[in-house]
């Protein structure tokens, strides 16, 4: 099969071409990603990834040798510095939540909110209490989601969006009527 043959089944899909294309490429592409990152495994790995995935999507025929590794080696060098970006981005928002002093949460009594988590609790719809009711007065995941013929996961979920409703109502009432 010649390059062409190649290019051209790698654009309509064919397996057998992407299978060539990865044993004949792969190693190459990978050591022009890994001199590219400067050294770095982790990331040669990730852009060398991301370079197989726009190679599937972009794939087209070529002819000649040299045009179409200038194309690999073209798509390894955005696919490089798109990883370079993300990666910096992530280090500058974890340098930001580190530079930032650390925030305690203001310490109250369960005497406190309890009155709070009882009256919003009050404004949920009765199935949304009997499930809260339920979970906390010793039903396990399982037994509700048996009796209301859902998921374990699903229940789970439900629960979860309760107690952050409830928990931002509460948060809401404390800030605005701190006592």
């Amino acid at each position: 099969m010649h390059l062409s043959e190649m290019t051209t089944g790698m654009a309509r899909g064919d397996e057998d071409a992407y299978a060539r294309f990865h044993r004949e490429y792969q190693p190459r592409l990978y050591r022009y990603i890994y001199v590219l990152v400067r050294g770095r495994a982790d990331a040669a790995l990730d852009v060398t990834q991301d370079t197989l995935l726009r190679v599937i999507r972009h794939a087209r025929e070529f002819h000649c040798e040299q045009v179409f590794w200038d194309w690999l080696t073209c798509l390894a060098r955005s696919a490089a510095t798109d990883h370079g970006r993300r990666s910096s981005r992530w280090i500058r928002r974890l340098r930001s939540l580190w530079s930032r002093p650390p925030t305690v949460p203001p310490t109250c009594a369960v005497e406190d909110v309890a009155p709070l988590v009882e009256r919003a609790l009050a404004l949920l719809p009765e199935d949304d209490q009997a499930l809260l009711t339920s979970k906390y007065t010793g039903r396990s995941v399982r037994e509700l989601a048996s009796e209301r013929g859902l998921s374990e996961a699903a229940i789970e979920s439900r629960l979860v969006r309760l107690r952050a409703r409830i928990r931002e109502q509460v948060l809401e009432w404390k800030h605005h009527d701190p006592e």
